[in-house]
């Protein structure tokens, strides 16, 4: 899956015309993800089941050693241009959420079904819906 789409988005760098829209379908079809070739994907990112479900907005960021699980949506939101900033080593549960102008910091995590409305900090962990940082066994933070 990641290897089409790393082929996908470097004919897309390469300005060819109808290849990288061939590749972005069979992915599709495939594997059930929508993840087009002009998204940045850093490297090491690591989509479980191979990706499947998983949904990415066309503008969206992906640092470096990431974890996104099934049926991930990292999209938009109605009426706001910026779209999800994922930085490196960022864990995502199935499920997630992470909608409309949210930067995820390094390696923050958030849990399954949570609903990402704002910023996550870096090595901050998040859940429920909307997402609120989670507090640990002895009251912290």
């Amino acid at each position: 899956m990641l290897t089409i789409f790393r082929l996908a988005a470097l004919l897309y760098r390469w300005r060819v015309p109808l290849l990288p829209r061939c590749l972005y379908l069979l992915n599709r079809i495939m594997f059930a993800v929508v993840l087009p070739p002009s998204v940045r994907v850093g490297k090491g990112v690591t989509f479980a089941y191979q990706g499947l479900g998983v949904v990415v907005h066309e503008r969206a960021v992906l640092g470096n050693d990431l974890y996104i699980g099934a049926q991930v949506v990292i999209g938009g939101r109605s009426g706001q241009h910026a779209v999800p900033v994922i930085h490196d080593g960022a864990f995502l549960g199935v499920g997630a959420k992470i909608l409309g102008p949210v930067v995820i910091g390094a390696g923050a995590t958030v849990a399954a079904g949570a609903v990402v409305l704002s910023d996550v900090a870096a090595g901050a962990r998040v859940a429920g819906v909307p997402a609120r940082p989670m507090r640990d066994a002895r009251g912290g933070a």
